[in-house]
This record gives structure tokens, sequence and C-alpha cells, in this order.
């Protein structure tokens, strides 16, 4: 049985950054599929990897060439092919990426053929790791149905946290299943400390808090990976402390 960790929180709070370092500290345990759900994708610019092709545009595909079709294969059959084929391979890592549709479209069948490929795929992988689109529009749209540890991640401001709080208590609207909520108070700076008790009442069943990082800084201006920043930086060590305390089985 495969364990599911989603990231989900407003743009710009690093919720890709800490998700790319999670799957780097799961990969050197299990195998990792990391899912790329947010169709502004960078979740494989992060890990240094490229999926071959994209869900959407993979049905987008197979639905310009209908006709085409080979005999006695359904449309949903080749999508999931195809799909296992465009994964973008690392070492214990493979990368599916979701996509945006070219106008504006629905993501409504994707989301459920994204859902049908997942349940297939999670029977070689021990983890899977989510990194949803910024926002609320991922649950609104119940594409995680499941989520054994979801991680709000917000920027130290009160709009990060207010957007934690409403997607947390949408999906408690919804009835999506999640196991445990962690919310991630990301770039603190160390000449502005905050308390737990300033995060105020989000409802996430635990609280935890990153100090804002030159070495990220220095990577995302030069654009490099993730997994080329040194296990030493004190980014990586206090990520890695997270994921040791979570005690993931």
């Amino acid at each position: 049985m495969s364990y599911t960790i989603g990231f989900t929180g407003k743009g710009g709070t690093g919720k890709t950054t800490i998700a790319s370092i999670v799957i780097r500290y799961l990969a050197k345990k299990s195998p990792v599929l990391a899912i790329d759900a947010d169709p502004n994708s960078n979740l494989g610019d992060m890990l240094g990897l490229t999926a071959e092709d994209t869900v959407v545009s993979i049905i987008d595909d197979i639905a310009a060439n209908i006709e085409n079709l080979p005999a006695g294969v359904t449309k949903e059959r080749l999508v999931e092919s195809r799909v296992q084929q465009s994964l973008g391979e690392g070492e214990g890592i493979d990368l599916l990426a979701m996509g945006r549709p070219e106008g504006p479209g629905c993501y409504c069948y994707p989301n459920s053929l994204m859902r049908g490929v997942i349940g297939k795929l999670e029977k070689s992988y021990k983890f899977i790791v989510i990194d949803n689109e910024a926002g609320m529009e991922h649950i609104s749209r119940r594409t995680d149905r499941k989520i054994d540890y979801l991680f709000l991640v917000s920027d130290p401001n009160a709009y990060g946290m207010r957007s934690a709080k409403r997607i947390l208590n949408l999906a408690k609207e919804l009835k999506v299943s999640i196991g445990k909520s962690h919310l991630i108070v990301n770039k603190v700076r160390k000449d502005l400390p905050i308390t737990e008790n300033a995060v105020g009442d989000i409802g996430a069943d635990k609280v935890s808090f990153v100090n804002e990082s030159m070495d990220l800084l220095e990577f995302s201006l030069k654009g490099r990976p993730m997994k080329e920043l040194d296990e030493g930086a004190e980014i990586v060590k206090m990520i890695y402390k997270i994921c040791e305390e979570a005690k993931w089985q």
C-alpha cells in the first residue's frame, strides 16, 4: 500500500521547493512517484527531471486523432499506456506531469483519468508526493480524494495563513480524506521570529517553521535543481528533520 503526501498553499510560499526536498529525502529510502499537479509546472525543474509528455497533452492528442485508435484499444487504455511511457525517470524518482489545457478547457476528465492512472501506478511505489497548484482549485475539483499527509505551506504573513486555513476548511467540507495535516510557515526571517501562537487557529495537526534561505535564493536565481543543493545546507537539514519527525511508514 502506497503512502500519499500532498502539498498545497497559495502561490509564492515555496511549496514546490519544499516538496522537492521531501521527495529527495524519501527517494533515499524507497521509490517515489512525484506528481506535478500544478499547471504552472515547476516540480520537474526542481528535481532535475523532465516528463516526456503531460496527461493533458496526451489526452488532447488522442482526442484529436480518435479515428486512428488501434483496433480493440480503448481511449482510456491508450491514455494509461502513454502516460506510463511519459514518466520522467530519475534516481529513485519518477515524475508524472499533469500539464495545462491549451485553452479554457475543463480539468474534470484529465483529473478523472489521472486518478485512475495513479491508482494503477501506485502499486509500484511506496510513496506518492503530489505538488498541487496554488490555491483551492484542486480541492474544489476533488483531484485528491485521499491524502495520508497534507502539507499546507504558508509564508509568514496573514494572507498565506488565511489561505492555508481556507484550503483546510474546504477539504473538510468536501470530505476529502486527510490522515494528518501539517502547516509549514516558510521563509521566516531570523530577525523577525514568530511563535506558534502567532499562527492562529488554522486547525492543522502540526506546525513547523522554516527559516528564510539564502541558498535557495541563489539556486532560484541560477535555475539550479534542488538535488544539487548540499545536504549540509540549513534548509535541507530543516526539511529533513520535519520528515524524520513525521515517521512516515
